[in-house]
């Protein structure tokens, strides 16, 4: 476990390769009135976890539990599905094809709102991703494609296949001259935060939110600052074999990370979204990376409190978990009340 403590919080990181890239959009009121109109989208619940929060040495610790959120068993239900029904709102998606690379839950999202809105989806998956997520990923009626050794290969992937062959690339992450699409993407996690608001007894002082590209950290991270202002210690949670966006804090520029695969599959992307890199440099306290053991034992630990996930999952609480007995590191202490999201099912493809 490593804390790197944010030197841009509240002014932001400037640096060229962001002038031209949007903050994450923190207002929910769009993607919750078109929620309110799909009879899937009812809200997931918020849990108490008095025997992890008494672990972690914190006095709350409430868990948004995202695992049955449309049926998909993850947030990223509310991310290209989001997108794909905006277009379709415009009368734009029958008839496209949306492709995109996966390394989880976003390729259910894609092909779940293209089905739903009359479009395809081909979805790039690396030769490292099981069998299992490939079958559920065609259960939905994607394309499936493999290719590459890892995540970075299938995106890329994904990119030639859009440009080649005149598709719509659906990936949810940014790059210089990509936003407009993970923007809208990402403002579909607001969802989940609108709802968490609405659900906390009181405001929590600490948020611990996972990333890999780091889209609903991101997303997050910004509706905290909208809706509670600057109290919340926001700490962002990566695999240390894939700090994409600590590295790039600790850089002051988008750098990409180096590393083995990591067991947190779902958030093994070595390259950060650079919308998401913005908003969290001015909205995040710090970027924690954390071991292989320690996220496999978070996710234990979150097992055995009836919060079975993945370490991909429950690594927010992983986070918290490994800091425990730090001493006041981001003020962490008897008082805190700690918001995490479980963010996926522990069956969910890998």
């Amino acid at each position: 476990m490593e804390l790197l403590l944010n030197p841009f919080r509240g002014t932001g990181l400037d640096h060229p390769a962001l002038v031209d890239i949007p903050r994450p959009a923190e207002d929910p009121s769009g993607v919750l009135a078109l929620l309110s109109r799909c009879p899937e989208a009812g809200e997931t619940p918020m849990v108490s976890a008095p025997d992890l929060a008494h672990a972690a040495g914190v006095g709350a610790l409430w868990v948004k539990d995202e695992r049955g959120r449309m049926g998909l068993g993850s947030f990223k239900a509310l991310g290209a599905a989001h997108v794909i029904a905006r277009e379709a709102q415009q009368g734009l998606a029958r008839g496209r094809t949306y492709v995109t690379a996966s390394a989880g839950n976003h390729g259910l999202s894609v092909a779940a709102g293209a089905r739903a809105f009359g479009a395809t989806a081909r979805v790039y998956i690396a030769r490292t991703v099981p069998e299992s997520f490939e079958a559920t990923l065609r259960a939905q009626g994607a394309d499936v494609r493999r290719e590459g050794a890892d995540y970075e290969a299938s995106m890329a992937a994904a990119a030639r296949a859009a440009e080649e062959e005149g598709l719509e690339l659906l990936s949810d992450s940014s790059w210089p001259g990509y936003v407009t699409r993970p923007h809208v993407l990402m403002e579909g996690y607001l969802a989940l935060m609108a709802e968490a608001a609405q659900q906390l007894p009181e405001a929590p002082t600490h948020v611990f939110l996972q990333a890999g590209v780091g889209g609903l950290a991101g997303a997050a991270a910004a509706f905290v600052r909208a809706h509670w202002g600057a109290g919340p210690k926001i700490c962002v949670v990566e695999p240390d074999y894939a700090p994409a966006l600590a590295g790039s804090i600790a850089a002051g520029a988008p750098v990409a990370a180096e590393g083995p695969v990591s067991i947190m599959g779902r958030l093994d992307c070595k390259e950060p979204s650079l919308i998401a890199l913005k908003g969290l440099a001015q909205d995040a306290d710090g970027f924690l990376t954390i071991t292989e053991a320690e996220a496999a034992q978070g996710a234990a630990r979150a097992a055995g409190a009836g919060l079975a996930s993945t370490p991909s999952g429950a690594a927010g609480i992983a986070g918290l978990l490994a800091l425990a007995g730090q001493g006041a590191v981001l003020d962490l202490g008897p008082a805190s009340r700690v918001l995490v999201i479980l963010s996926e099912m522990a069956e969910a493809p890998a």
